[in-house]
């Protein structure tokens, strides 16, 4: 099916276009999604509430963009105000195993490079990780993450350039310690 016939199809309620549309870029929106969130849980709810949104909301596809496009602008509209929901929520908690420690001294082993470099992405601000996923992750142009996020592709490419510069200093100690 192609793309023109997917949508009609969708809009019209048709399950097999519905399979479709869903088949095509089910896998695309989960992995940003559990790239932002860093967590299956997470990505997978919020992939479900995307497609949760695409279908409502498939009237107002205009095809001015390409399908992926519109759907990947859904799923960072549902991403991003889901991480701000489970950040506030978050914040309200208390780690009892935390608390239990406080005030003593031992020093955990230093994580490997891999967990120090995707803690450094998740401690972005969700701007610069969405363009750092999208451009850097995902392979996607300054254009096309414009799109997405409704941003010019110029702020695009300075929000990437504050984030690599971010990750570098945020990974600069954790160098210099593995160089000793």
């Amino acid at each position: 099916m192609d793309e023109q016939t997917i949508v009609a199809g969708v809009r019209t309620g048709d399950s097999a276009a519905e399979r479709a549309l869903y088949e095509a870029n089910v896998d695309m929106v989960y992995r940003l999604a559990y790239r932002m969130a860093g967590d299956d849980d997470q990505a997978r709810d919020f992939t479900q509430d995307t497609f949760v949104r695409v279908f409502e909301r498939i009237e107002q596809f205009r095809g001015d963009a390409a399908l992926s496009t519109w759907i990947r602008a859904i799923a960072m509209t549902v991403i991003l105000n889901g991480l701000r929901k489970v950040k506030r929520l978050r914040e309200r908690e208390t780690d009892l195993d935390v608390a239990a420690h406080v005030g003593s001294p031992d020093r955990q082993a230093e994580p490997d490079l891999k967990q120090r470099l995707r803690e450094a992405v998740g401690s972005l601000p969700e701007k610069y990780r969405a363009v750092f996923v999208l451009h850097d992750v995902e392979g996607y142009t300054h254009d096309e993450i414009g799109t997405v996020l409704k941003m010019p592709a110029g702020t695009s490419k300075a929000q990437l350039s504050r984030a690599r510069a971010k990750l570098r200093q945020s990974l600069a100690e954790f160098a210099g310690e593995a160089a000793i």
